[in-house]
């Protein structure tokens, strides 16, 4: 007998609703699984974890993490990345979102605190709309709605950070609580100087990470931090008649090494006379000779080489009175290029007068043990930065906040629009949402609420980090920013002193730029979990950490 098309499928259909789950499951046997609700449960909680671990470090009273590594080495730091970057996290959700922690810090660095606070508070109340009965698509569509609205708000209610105290004041507030105010305004003042040097240039967003050279120096006072227009290196000059110091001169960078000439092909040579050897050694030195000759009528008198300079070039570049250098980072090979007006060039014969740059002095000096060269340039684009400290922890600490100043100060040049800070934008930004949210026939609408209602995370952690009562805080807020029908949105939260006061005249800001992106950044990480509905893993063996039963559910 025939079966008809619809009748072979219908069978089909039959027959694959019959199998069991464990027939499915035969495939999956060496994986195991969660599923529905309970993968969403404890995926959250695993960002709430994330979040209680950081969320005292935001604000100007937020409190310092001690991080301890495997051999016991300890170091104290406020910076909320820092501390995610460096804990020992295996739950593969919590190592998503310091990811998008560690984005923020790429693009804005600032913010990253608030990125995961904010990340886990969204996620949390999402968690209760589900309970309550709305499907994860609704809520994210909500979200997004929600993020599309924040954004425009933003946009309306920014100013612009049109002069210099402006943005020593965005860039001391996005400093506070990581150090001590007096330091605070040194190393902002170091930020801007730098800032302001690279604003004419086009070099992406790391662009003062590649031009500005940090080096930690042992001894000394944190406001003996300083910048250079020069390039600071731990090296010597390589032994020879040369001096230590110099006024001034014609500099020559090669982007390779300075070796005698080898052979083109993988052979050997077989001396059979005792004068062939000496032949062969003969004509190496009159190559290595060329070639410093060839520096020497371009009137170069500092030789800076990436890679190896031979011992038989060592003595010639002397007796030419020229001054070497070896070893050299390719980094480092780049801001001395751009300090100096100098062309990389990797064939030392083909060097013309136009490659040879000019410096304006070079020095050597001991400091801590530690021999350190300087070369100065009268070109700009490139510099450096002294760290200095007591102990290696707190240099490293002063180093990421220059990091953050550098990089804050350094994007205000690019985009100087700035919002009121102590969690007013945030407040602001909440109460348009709610009002916002009431225009939406759909249940879109308690996804924007909720949305609104995490956003007040911020200033309730402010004033928990302060010693203040949340709930008052947060309401007092609401109240003073309706009150008040002119700038209302930036009235909001002083840490210090717990006044409710106007943020402009307070001189608390944040950077558009910063808010926006961690806005944006923790409702795509907060998306990006709520559309996880089945998480399959490996079993690896006993040595594999069980994570799936380390967070009870909710």
């Amino acid at each position: 007998m025939l079966l008809s098309q619809e009748s072979v499928s219908n069978l089909l259909s039959y027959s694959r609703g019959c199998m069991s789950d464990a027939e499915h499951d035969v495939a999956l046997e060496d994986t195991d699984r969660i599923h529905g609700r309970t993968a969403l449960v404890r995926n959250v909680a695993a960002a709430i974890s994330l979040s209680n671990a950081v969320r005292s470090t935001l604000g100007p009273r937020g409190m310092d993490k001690m991080l301890v590594d495997e051999e016991g080495n300890a170091s104290v730091t406020n910076d909320g990345v820092t501390v995610l970057e460096k804990a020992r996290v295996e739950h593969p959700t919590a190592n998503l979102l310091i990811a998008s922690s560690s984005s923020q810090d790429r693009s804005a660095r600032d913010g990253t605190t608030t990125t995961v606070i904010l990340m886990a508070e969204m996620l949390q109340n999402a968690l209760e709309l589900i309970r309550a009965g709305i499907h994860p698509s609704i809520i994210i569509n909500g979200y997004r709605i929600a993020n599309n609205k924040a954004l425009e708000e933003l946009e309306e209610i920014s100013r612009n950070a049109d002069n210099r105290k402006l943005k020593e004041a965005v860039v001391k507030t996005s400093l506070q609580g990581k150090i001590d105010s007096l330091l605070s305004k040194h190393l902002t003042e170091l930020a801007l100087n730098a800032a302001e040097s690279l604003s004419d240039e086009d070099g992406g967003k790391d662009l003062e990470r590649l031009r500005i050279k940090r080096i930690q120096i042992s001894g000394g006072k944190a406001l003996d931090c300083e910048l250079l227009p020069a390039l600071v290196l731990a090296k010597t000059k390589l032994i020879g008649k040369t001096s230590t110091f110099s006024d001034g001169g014609k500099v020559a960078i090669i982007d390779g090494a300075i070796e005698e000439r080898k052979l083109s092909l993988d052979a050997q040579i077989e001396i059979n006379e005792l004068g062939a050897l000496k032949d062969f050694q003969t004509r190496n030195e009159i190559y290595l000779r060329e070639i410093v000759e060839h520096l020497r009528k371009l009137d170069v008198d500092l030789l800076i080489v990436r890679d190896g300079i031979t011992d038989e070039a060592i003595s010639i570049l002397s007796e030419a009175g020229i001054t070497a250098y070896r070893r050299f980072e390719r980094e480092d090979l780049e801001r001395l290029s751009k300090l100096t007006k100098t062309n990389m060039i990797r064939d030392v014969k083909k060097i013309t007068k136009e490659d040879v740059g000019e410096y304006l002095s070079r020095s050597e000096e001991n400091i801590g043990g530690i021999n350190y060269t300087k070369i100065w340039g009268e070109f700009g684009g490139a510099m450096t930065v002294t760290i200095r400290g007591s102990t290696p922890e707190i240099r490293d600490e002063i180093g990421r906040a220059f990091d953050d100043a550098l990089g804050v100060s350094h994007r205000l040049t690019k985009e100087g629009k700035i919002l009121p800070g102590g969690g007013a934008t945030q407040i602001h930004l909440a109460r348009k949402l709610r009002e916002y949210a009431t225009t939406q026939s759909g249940r879109e609408q308690m996804a924007i609420e909720g949305y609104a209602a995490a956003l007040e995370i911020v200033p309730r952690t402010l004033a928990e980090n302060a010693g203040y009562d949340p709930i008052d805080i947060v309401l007092s807020l609401s109240a003073a920013q309706s009150k008040k029908k002119q700038d209302g949105e930036w009235i909001g939260l002083n840490g210090n002193s717990g006044e409710i006061l106007d943020m402009f005249k307070e001189e608390i800001f944040d950077p558009k730029f910063v808010v926006e992106h961690a806005i944006t950044g923790a409702t795509e990480a907060a998306i990006s979990i709520l559309r996880i509905d089945d998480v399959l893993w490996a079993k690896k063996g006993p040595e594999t950490p069980d994570w799936s039963n380390q967070i009870e559910d909710n």
